[in-house]
């Protein structure tokens, strides 16, 4: 069962999940059932896995205390997303060892709304299993990482950083990872608008300050509302310019995720082939 709810905003984790299932499963828009420990019982007849996203933190461990199949979190409000920073995790591997380097002792920069971006809550906890870590937090003062992430990384012995201004907070990574502003999470919309476009990554920004193989990420969607763009349109020609590489990466990893719950990897080994239709150019 994909459950998430029907918003643009959680669009690409239903999208790629639906993509990777095994087999097509039921869609379940988040405010159909209004009671949610019911929704699993409700559906586990007809389930062998779940994937729920949703928008109020906590709530994908409520709906997988009363589900009797085991659930994929796809994200709970401003929480946690351990699957997109699984997918995250996977392509900076990837991206890295093209440059003959693995995930330790790598230096990144996460920009912009780290308050409520749950991808970034994910990811920063996810590397921080690896060594030396250097990591560059970039966002205005009122949007910083929350305390307690910052406090496991530096449990874990790596290095962080604050910066309250994109230029200086960008130099010298190897992984530039920018996130748009959680409109959506915001208290209010006026609120909200004092940070659209406070920080915008565009090709002449990026020149000046970064390495020449500084790779860029972003979970998506990115704001392409002209006043927004974190992302400028004038980067999409930039050969590193991770961004389609990572969603083609999310298919994947979801696949593996679905293998690896319904323990069918071995099966899937059995009936795999080698791929020829995909251009090294795009998946590198």
């Amino acid at each position: 069962m994909l459950h998430t709810p029907p918003t643009s905003h959680h669009m690409q984790t239903h999208s790629q999940s639906r993509i990777a299932s095994l087999r097509e499963l039921p869609y379940v828009p988040a405010d159909l059932p209004p009671n949610l420990p019911h929704v699993p019982t409700t559906y586990q007849l007809c389930l062998s896995v779940s994937a729920k996203s949703d928008p109020e933190a906590g709530s994908v461990a409520e709906f997988a205390q009363a589900s009797r199949v085991p659930v994929l979190n796809g994200g709970d409000g401003p929480n946690e997303h351990p699957s997109q920073a699984l997918l995250d995790l996977y392509t900076i591997r990837k991206e890295m060892s093209s440059r003959g380097r693995g995930i330790d002792e790598i230096r990144i920069a996460l920009v912009g709304d780290l308050k409520y971006g749950r991808a970034v809550h994910s990811l920063c906890k996810l590397l921080a299993l690896f060594d030396n870590v250097r990591y560059k937090l970039v966002s205005p003062p009122e949007l910083g990482a929350p305390e307690d992430i910052i406090a496991e990384l530096k449990k874990h012995g790596h290095k962080v950083t604050l910066h309250n201004e994109l230029e200086p907070g960008i130099d010298h990574v190897d992984i530039l990872y920018v996130t748009r502003t959680q409109e959506e999470r915001f208290p209010d919309q006026a609120e909200a608008d004092r940070y659209r476009g406070l920080f915008r990554l565009n090709q002449a920004i990026y020149t000046k300050n970064c390495e020449p193989n500084t790779v860029i990420m972003h979970p998506l969607p990115r704001d392409s509302r002209a006043e927004a763009q974190e992302l400028d349109d004038d980067l999409i020609q930039n050969p590193n310019l991770a961004i389609f590489r990572q969603t083609d990466n999310g298919v994947l990893v979801r696949m593996a995720l679905f293998a690896l719950v319904l323990d069918v990897v071995d099966e899937v080994h059995k009936h795999s082939h080698a791929v020829t239709w995909y251009t090294a150019k795009r998946f590198g």
